[in-house]
């Protein structure tokens, strides 16, 4: 700090400007200044009282204490903290007598077949007439079951990623460039077909129509207008939907007249109104409530002060959530209600009372991943491929999507299939040249002396060399035999 600084700074706490000069003169810094002790600044040339009060208005410094402390201290010393004990928790799966009787079938009958094949053909055939499924029935199921699973394990050394791009990318040329409205709902859209399948592999961080399914609970599942109020509670309410909003040019004054038949569905009062707009930093101090009408007066005399005062009245917030532009109802098969939005806020929804939180839906993966982890972003990306392709009426293995799924997430963060994410961090500088911008990776990789292994499909077929693949993958040597040797 400089001298004039230290010298403001010291008038401003109380001391006249002589003694601060002559402080400054001697010490040079306002840190010396508070280390000096009061028979320095007695011997500075000021008076007792004086150092005095530089020392209550500067303060002192307190040094850390390098003393060593007594042994009776050291012993005062709590322990530390002992290590948590961990219980190990086992739950063992009790299985159903159909499902005990099955795998037994499995292991007599020598067949490898996951726990899941099982407990599904368990659970189809639990409720059917017992005459029907006996011991001969149930080696079928088990056979047949072991059969199919053989046949779509996939070869060894197979490229399991190469199959998967193919399993997805040749259907998606069949799907449609267009988009979905919920049935009865013509308000709200949502893109399907080809675009969103490009948005999810793509890993936007705002979908192009972000939706949600709010599903309810208790006696707001069952009541339509206890529904409709949630509903309405949810979806964001501006001041411009329930009032009429005049500008009086002449005398630069906006009226605004909410209308009650608006605001007793909405659930708002006439004083929350004016308290919202009391809180508008545009507005402060300039609003007036006169009987059921507010006035909205203007600071300056200008006409483009008036134009901005009337922007922020139509869009002033009177309640909801924000980024929830719609919410409508939806009667489910089962008679029960359903809330679709327009917009989506996953975090701020799950805090609203008489929402199903467990199965609350939206088709944002990465406002997902912010808020409810990695993991269900990984399950979110398989949903919603699989939903879009099904819907589409394309059948594509389930394991496939689950690939491009773990291969998106596997880092904890959601990554794009392209040059700004998987693509783009290849270890193989020929992987990556060859699929957007050669040029600049191939200099990049030169700049730094990067090395390529070649272990790779793309990087072997640019080169000119058998990939490790397949029959590629195996290396065949012959010994030819020497004279003598017995045959």
């Amino acid at each position: 700090m400089a001298k004039k600084d230290t010298v403001i700074a010291l008038t401003k706490r109380g001391i006249n400007e002589e003694t601060a000069a002559l402080l400054v003169n001697t010490f040079g810094s306002m840190s010396a200044i508070a280390d000096a002790g009061m028979e320095a600044l007695i011997e500075a040339g000021l008076t007792e009282e004086s150092a005095k009060d530089v020392t209550a208005a500067i303060g002192k410094r307190r040094r850390p204490s390098t003393a060593k402390k007594p042994a009776a201290q050291a012993e005062d010393v709590p322990d530390a903290p002992a290590a948590p004990v961990f219980e190990e928790v086992t739950h063992v799966r009790e299985y159903t007598p159909m499902e005990s009787k099955l795998i037994a079938i499995g292991e007599k009958l020598g067949v490898d077949l996951p726990l899941k094949i099982y407990v599904d053909i368990a659970a189809k055939i639990e409720n059917a007439d017992e005459s029907l499924i006996t011991d001969d029935v149930c080696e079928k199921l088990v056979a047949r079951a072991a059969e199919m699973f053989q046949s779509h394990l996939m070869d060894r050394n197979e490229s399991a990623g190469i199959m998967a791009a193919h399993s997805i990318g040749e259907p998606g040329t069949q799907m449609n460039l267009r988009t979905f409205h919920f049935a009865g709902d013509s308000f709200v859209s949502v893109t399907k077909g080809l675009p969103r399948l490009i948005e999810i592999v793509d890993a936007r961080r705002e979908p192009s129509t972000p939706s949600m399914t709010v599903p309810l609970l208790g006696l707001a599942k069952e009541d339509e207008g206890l529904a409709k109020r949630i509903a309405s509670d949810i979806e964001i309410t501006t001041l411009a939907n329930v009032a009429e909003i005049e500008t009086d040019v002449t005398n630069l004054v906006l009226y605004i007249k909410p209308i009650p038949e608006l605001l007793k569905d909405k659930g708002i009062e006439f004083d929350d109104v004016v308290d919202r707009l009391s809180k508008i930093k545009a507005l402060k101090g300039q609003v007036q409530a006169e009987d059921f009408r507010i006035k909205v007066s203007s600071s300056e005399p200008s006409f483009k002060k008036l134009q901005q005062m009337s922007d922020a009245v139509r869009n002033a917030k009177i309640k909801g959530i924000d980024g929830i532009n719609q919410a409508f109802i939806k009667r489910e098969k089962d008679g029960t209600f359903t809330i679709i939005t327009d917009g989506s806020n996953l975090k701020e929804i799950l805090k609203v009372e008489m929402v199903d939180a467990a199965n609350v839906m939206t088709n944002s993966i990465c406002e997902i991943a912010d808020v409810l982890g990695i993991e269900a972003a990984r399950n979110a990306i398989v949903r919603e491929a699989y939903s879009t392709l099904e819907e589409a009426g394309l059948n594509v293995d389930i394991r496939h999507i689950m690939m491009v799924a773990d291969l998106m997430t596997n880092d904890g963060t959601v990554r794009a299939i392209g040059r700004h994410g998987v693509s783009g961090k290849k270890s193989s500088v020929l992987a990556r040249a060859a699929f957007e911008i050669t040029t600049a990776h191939l200099l990049h990789a030169a700049i730094i002396g990067e090395t390529d292994g070649l272990e790779g499909v793309t990087e072997n077929i640019i080169v000119g060399q058998p990939v490790t693949l397949g029959t590629g993958a195996v290396n065949l040597q012959y010994t030819p035999k020497k004279k003598g040797d017995n045959e």
